[in-house]
C-alpha cells in the first residue's frame, strides 16, 4: 500500500487528487510555484483559488521545492497541463526516485514533438512505469463528494492496481485499463470536439446538431487513435465517450465554453485571454491536426475547429463547410 506520494501542480486537479490520497490515508506533498497559494493551504486548509471552500486534509502539505516535493514519495503525479509539462518537469527529473511510478492527468498532445503526455514525462524520467488517470472527472463535482468513476490507465497491469487502490474511494471508483495510448489519445482529442460543441451553444444550433457532433466525433478520434495503436473499446469507455460527454455538456467544461465564447463572437485570443485556465483543446487542436495528416487519417471536424482557432474562419462558415460535405454511408 502507498503510504507517501508527491503531486506536481497544485491546480483544481492536483488538488483533488491530493484530497482523494489523504482521504485514504496517504501522506501528500503537494508542489505549486505559488509561495502564497502553499501558505494558503498549509495554514487556511484551502486552495482559495481554484477550489475555493474545500476544506483540505492535514496529510496533505504544499511546497514550492522540487526536491523537498519529491523525497521519499512511492508514487508521483503530474497534475501539469500537457504544454507545460517539459518545462516543469525538466526541474524535477533528476529528483525523482528510481523506478517510481508517475501518473499522468493531463489531457492534451505537446505541440512541437506530438508526444503524449506520458511520452514526454519518459524522456525526462527515464524508464519506469507510466500511468494516466482519466474519465469524466469535473474536479469541482469531486471535491464536492458527488460520484465518479475513471479509468487509471498503465500498461503495466500490477501499477495500474497498486495505484487503483491508491485513489479508490467510495465515491470516486477506479477501473484499471491497460490501454494507455489509447486513454491518453481519448482525452486529449475530446477536448477538441468539446470546442466545436460549444461553437454549437454559442451558435444557438440545437440539441440534434449537438447529438451528431458528439456521433461523428467520436467516430474522428476513434478513427485516429486505432491508426496509433489505441483499442478500439477504449474510445467507448470512461475516458472516451464517457469523458467526450461531461466535457460538451457540463458548463464547468473549460473547452465548451471556450467554444461557446467563440460560437457568440469573441476570437480565440480573446478566449485566452480572458481566463487564467489553461484551455487544453486549443493548442491540442494543432498537433491533432498535424498527426491526422501524419497518419492519413480523415477527420474533417478537427479540421474545422483548427480553421476557426487558427485560420479565422467564421464559426458559422464551419458548421456550414461540415453539413454540406458530399453525403456518404455512416
Amino acid at each position: 500500500m502507498i503510504q507517501r506520494a508527491a503531486i506536481i501542480g497544485d491546480g483544481a486537479m492536483g488538488t483533488v487528487c491530493a484530497m482523494l490520497l489523504a482521504g485514504n490515508g496517504i501522506s501528500v506533498r503537494l508542489w505549486g510555484r505559488n509561495a502564497e497559494r502553499a501558505r494558503q493551504i498549509n495554514v487556511e486548509r484551502q486552495n482559495k483559488q481554484y477550489l475555493p471552500g474545500c476544506v483540505l486534509s492535514e496529510r496533505i502539505e504544499a511546497g514550492t521545492d522540487p526536491q523537498w516535493a519529491l523525497e521519499q514519495a512511492e508514487v508521483a503525479v503530474s497534475a501539469v497541463p500537457s504544454q507545460f509539462i517539459r518545462s516543469v518537469w525538466e526541474k524535477f527529473a533528476a529528483d525523482v526516485p528510481e523506478h517510481i511510478p508517475i501518473i499522468s492527468t493531463a489531457k492534451g498532445i505537446e505541440n512541437d514533438t506530438l508526444l503524449r503526455p506520458t511520452e514526454v514525462l519518459a524522456e525526462l524520467c527515464g524508464r519506469r512505469s507510466y500511468a494516466m488517470l482519466s474519465g469524466p472527472s469535473i474536479a469541482h463535482e469531486i471535491a464536492a463528494g458527488l460520484p465518479c468513476s475513471v479509468v487509471m490507465a498503465c500498461e503495466d497491469e500490477a501499477t495500474a492496481k497498486t495505484t487503483q487502490a491508491a485513489f479508490n474511494t467510495e465515491t470516486f471508483r477506479v477501473y484499471t485499463n491497460t490501454d494507455l495510448v489509447g486513454v491518453e489519445l481519448a482525452s486529449a482529442m475530446k477536448n477538441i470536439i468539446a470546442i466545436a460543441a460549444g461553437i454549437i451553444d454559442g451558435l444557438k444550433l440545437g440539441d440534434n446538431a449537438k447529438a451528431a457532433l458528439l456521433s461523428r466525433g467520436l467516430v474522428e478520434i476513434t478513427r485516429l487513435g486505432v491508426a496509433m495503436g489505441a483499442r478500439t473499446e477504449t474510445f467507448y469507455g470512461l475516458a472516451g465517450v464517457g469523458d467526450l460527454v461531461t466535457t460538451c455538456i457540463s458548463p464547468y467544461g473549460r473547452n465548451r465554453t471556450a467554444g461557446q465564447h467563440i460560437g457568440q463572437g469573441k476570437s480565440p485570443e480573446e478566449v485566452i485571454r480572458s481566463t487564467p485556465s489553461i484551455i487544453e483543446g486549443i493548442p491540442t487542436t494543432k498537433s491533432v491536426v498535424a498527426l491526422a495528416h501524419r497518419h492519413n487519417v480523415g477527420m474533417p471536424i478537427v479540421e474545422a475547429v483548427g480553421k476557426v482557432l487558427f485560420e479565422g474562419l467564421p464559426p458559422s462558415e464551419a458548421v456550414h463547410s461540415l453539413m454540406t460535405r458530399e453525403p456518404r454511408a455512416e
